[in-house]
């Protein structure tokens, strides 16, 4: 809402001048774009070292912004005006993309107007932000109409049309980045934010404010979950603030921290719509960085219920500086469960890129750290890759491992252990399943599996006699997408056809095993690197598997084991048979590196978990 003086209405009576509404439009690129515009007029909102924003008369409709960047670097441009100033400008229209990623949508902005072209019609004057969650309020469910698909944004196949080639009329009342997309230039303030991610190493965070949304987990973060439309919600409520335009330093953040009001402008940048705050906000609560333990103990007498746990530990090596924290998460916050799956264990001299692959060193130092924490000593499962085969950082040779209680339970004897190149095979021995291999790897040389992690399998024996086919798993990475709030539509997920093949080879070993036994108690777990709500890459697991958190009914909003961008997620899963559906089941996510008050200060970048399962 401008505050402008009353002769601006006859001067522009009199004086031929173009709406900031009208350079803007009504869809994602300027109808004026390449073109030569005069008299542009509105009040200047902020001012950095690249130009100036500007706040011109509001239109009706709501798709139409009213607020401009002016890009100059020009001393004489720049030091002509002042924020307040009623500025008019005469210039071309350009259609800015802020890196060289075709990926990025582009920005409208008047390209370096000269210094005659700028011309100050007052000063003084002051603009009223857009109060969001009052005066405009964000959609929270979809980003794009173009995300079309079962799925929404995370439909199959991706990348299927580009926001810049339609440039679709604006519908901000649906679509988020049609919503931030209306507000582009615009002076807006985020009332009572609320961070839902840690900073990236710019120091930009992503925050809701006092508006609806959904998702909202218990922690303050936004969960990704299935919408009422039975499309996953792509949380596009939330918003990434930038670095402050007056130079001072966004405070460090995390999960669920509440800060002071924002006040800044939109600008699209980087590959998402973002507010650059006028001044750095104030962090005013941080809550406690201490999670919860699991409450699923183990009982090392019990031969029916298996306790197992699930970890990612991320590029750990033998000498790992997480080495004693990844201990002490194991042995007092998951309560050294019976089994644990981990991934990303190194090889013994870490990453250095030297043909070593074995890892005894490195599993070795962490079942004695775990031992000298709470003293419970696990024995070690694992199969050593082919040299610079399986993926990762170069020279670790990430893996896959068991710990196990060897008290409680232990491989099924009979089978020699695989190596990394050998095929894991079931076969029939009087109606109960057998392995080839103990352990094993699901298909090594399928194409699938090229520099990526193999499954490694295990059939486990309690004391007491009952069995247990495990298999653990580390998909393919989704490096490579592209974001979330970019130009392809639905947007990358990358390598998603590799990982899809992935969960289908993993579903066949499982079915070679139930084909035999119906009955067999099968459990698949560990970073898959993809959401549940990607329900294409799942559907064949998912057809003759349960995945544990619906079991248990999880609250939706608490399935997260990792947060990226403005979204908790889960990447970490379990799934378990048919028999074991049916008997008493429980797993809980153990937020002990998310609810971290500083980034830096993480053990790992996913969260363990922790299930009960009962064999018998």
């Amino acid at each position: 809402m401008l505050k402008s003086a009353v002769w601006l209405c006859a001067l522009l009576s009199t004086v031929h001048a173009t709406l900031v509404t009208d350079v803007q439009g009504t869809a994602f690129q300027s109808p004026s774009a390449g073109k030569s515009v005069s008299n542009v007029t509105g009040i200047v909102t902020a001012k950095t070292s690249e130009g100036f924003y500007i706040s011109g008369t509001p239109s009706s409709d709501v798709r139409a912004s009213n607020g401009l960047f002016i890009f100059s670097e020009t001393s004489t441009v720049l030091n002509k005006v002042a924020v307040g100033d009623m500025v008019s400008i005469t210039g071309t229209v350009s259609e800015f993309r802020s890196s060289s990623d075709p990926d990025d949508l582009t920005a409208t902005e008047i390209d370096s107007p000269t210094a005659a072209n700028v011309v100050v019609l007052s000063t003084g004057n002051t603009v009223t932000p857009v109060k969001l969650g009052t005066d405009r309020i964000p959609p929270t469910q979809a980003l794009s109409a173009l995300d079309v698909g079962p799925d929404g944004w995370l439909s199959v196949p991706n990348n299927q049309s580009r926001v810049d080639t339609v440039n679709a009329a604006l519908v901000p009342a649906d679509y988020g980045l049609d919503f931030w997309a209306s507000l582009e230039g615009q002076l807006v303030t985020v009332p009572s934010p609320l961070s839902v991610a840690f900073p990236n190493e710019f120091g930009e965070f992503w925050v809701v404010g006092d508006w609806p949304v959904t998702g909202l987990n218990s922690r303050g973060g936004l969960s990704i979950t299935i919408g009422p439309d039975n499309i996953p919600d792509a949380n596009p409520e939330a918003v990434i603030i930038g670095a402050p335009i007056d130079g001072t330093t966004n405070p460090v953040v995390s999960l669920g921290v509440t800060l002071s009001d924002i006040t800044g402008v939109v600008q699209y940048q980087f590959g998402f719509y973002y507010i650059l705050p006028l001044t750095a906000p104030k962090v005013l609560t941080t809550p406690t960085t201490t999670a919860p333990p699991t409450n699923i103990t183990a009982d090392i007498t019990d031969i029916c219920i298996v306790t197992f746990g699930d970890y990612n530990v991320d590029n750990f090596g033998p000498t790992a500086t997480q080495l004693p924290v990844v201990a002490s998460h194991i042995a007092t916050d998951m309560l050294s469960p019976d089994i644990v799956f981990l991934q990303e264990i190194q090889d013994n001299d870490g990453a250095t890129d030297d043909g070593v692959v074995s890892s005894n060193v490195t599993l070795s130092n962490l079942v004695s750290a775990i031992a000298a924490v709470n003293g419970v000593t696990y024995d070690f499962v694992v199969i050593d890759p082919v040299n610079d085969a399986d993926g990762g950082e170069p020279g670790g040779n990430i893996r896959q491992a068991y710990l196990y209680r060897s008290q409680k339970i232990n491989l099924v004897p009979g089978s020699p252990a695989g190596t990394a190149t050998e095929t894991i095979a079931v076969s029939s021995s009087s109606g109960v399943p057998k392995l080839s291999l103990n352990p094993g790897r699901i298909d090594p040389s399928n194409a699938a599996w090229e520099d990526s992690r193999k499954p490694l399998v295990a059939e486990w024996q309690t004391n007491g006699g009952a069995t247990l086919f495990t298999v653990n798993l580390h998909l393919e990475s989704k490096d490579g997408s592209s974001s979330t709030e970019g130009n392809s539509r639905p947007p990358v997920n990358s390598s998603v056809a590799k990982r899809t093949s992935q969960v289908e080879l993993v579903t066949d070993f499982v079915q070679s095993v139930l084909d035999i036994d119906s009955k067999a108690n099968i459990l698949v777990a560990g970073d898959c690197n993809e959401y549940l709500e990607t329900r294409s890459v799942f559907a064949s697991l998912t057809a003759v598997m349960f995945e544990m958190d619906e079991l248990a009914d999880v609250d939706p909003v608490e399935r997260y084991t990792y947060v990226f961008d403005q979204n908790s997620e889960q990447l970490d899963h379990a799934f378990v048979s048919t028999a074991l559906s049916n008997r008493q089941n429980a797993i809980q996510h153990i937020h002990v590196n998310n609810w971290m008050a500083n980034i830096n200060n993480r053990a790992s970048d996913h969260d363990p978990s922790v299930g009960k399962i009962r064999l018998c």
